[in-house]
């Protein structure tokens, strides 16, 4: 159903004398002697005519008003029951899996359905950002919903994962924090990344490798961060 307010730049609230000013003002606008040869001004033209029509007599404003009122109320209930038919989860890859890709299976299993299991395969492309969503359109009875998928990193035992970036250990013995030097760890692709620590380094101080991370949603991968951790040599003897 048109809405006729709309049409004339007003809301549902607005008063008679308000409804004569808006067409008077845009009936003058879209006339077609000021628009010669004007396909859109001649459409406003029939617009604006059929809601002042409607509008401009209470009678057949009322009856407006009441079948604009019960479509609003068809539409929220619609999106409610769309809105129920939607369901959503979480699933967990292994790091590795967001620059490879991945197949998943996934089954719904709704009492609600007559039809039984629903089950859809899910295709992870490579370069996936941990937080993605994926949107399966249901089938069956509850075709008007969605599965909403979204993937997180699973917790690895070699690093700790905030959203793309990626945290790890390095440790190393107290000669070479004093001495500075090259060592290297196991990035999350399996490669081996080279970092430099300075003479003097601290305990717990973290070091920064850029693009050694998971993959980000805008592109390009995070950093991953590596956490200096060592013991102090400590001596203890006899005192004389």
């Amino acid at each position: 159903m048109p809405n006729f307010y709309a049409k004339l730049g007003l809301d549902h609230r607005c008063t008679a004398e308000q409804i004569r000013e808006a067409y008077r003002v845009l009936a003058k606008m879209f006339h077609p002697d000021l628009n010669p040869g004007s396909a859109e001004a001649m459409r406003r033209i029939q617009e604006l005519n059929a809601a002042y029509e409607v509008l401009s007599d209470p009678d057949s404003r009322r009856t407006y008003d009441q079948s604009l009122a019960a479509e609003a109320r068809e539409k929220r209930a619609s999106r409610v029951v769309k809105g129920q038919q939607n369901v959503s989860q979480d699933v967990h890859l292994r790091p590795e899996e967001f620059f490879r890709g991945t197949t998943l299976e996934v089954r719904v299993n709704d009492p609600g359905n007559p039809e039984g299991p629903e089950v859809y395969s899910l295709e992870v492309p490579p370069d996936t950002a941990p937080g993605c969503r994926f949107r399966i359109r249901r089938q069956g009875a509850f075709s008007g919903g969605h599965v909403l998928v979204r993937v997180r990193a699973r917790p690895d035992f070699r690093f700790k994962i905030r959203g793309s970036d990626l945290r790890c250990d390095l440790r190393i013995d107290a000669r070479r924090a004093a001495q500075g030097g090259s060592e290297s760890v196991r990035g999350v692709t399996g490669n081996f990344v080279r970092v430099q620590i300075s003479p003097g380094v601290a305990r717990g101080e973290v070091l920064r490798i850029e693009r050694e991370g998971l993959p980000k949603a805008r592109g390009g991968r995070g950093d991953l961060l590596v956490r200096i951790v060592y013991a102090p040599e400590v001596r203890i003897t006899r005192a004389k």
